[in-house]
């Protein structure tokens, strides 16, 4: 590739990459922990009420962001499905803590 205009716009691209991976990778791990606490406390595994809310608040962040709402929705359903898909795991391979 000769275009070095193409070839920086690329590398940006690259790095951005880069950055989401780590920072999913970050994410999963707090919501991991989250899992667990979960499983152990007896919680169910989704909050649908906290999903909404977070869905509505990156909705007006992606707004403000000049960034397509329906696309962020879309990005962070996925994120919340797979996370309580985690916590579904969590639950069923983990007992609960005993009641006093």
């Amino acid at each position: 590739m000769t275009d070095e205009t193409l070839r920086g716009y690329r590398q940006s691209i690259d790095n951005i990459d880069a950055a989401l991976v780590h920072m999913l990778a970050e994410r999963f791990k707090v919501t991991q922990a989250v899992g667990r606490y979960k499983a152990t406390s007896g919680l169910p595994p989704a909050d649908t009420g906290r999903e909404e809310r977070q869905i509505a608040r990156l909705r007006r962040l992606a707004e403000e962001a000049d960034l397509d709402p329906e696309f962020s929705e879309k990005f962070l359903r996925f994120i919340i499905d797979e996370v309580i898909r985690h916590h579904q795991h969590l639950r069923e391979t983990t007992a609960p803590a005993a009641e006093s």
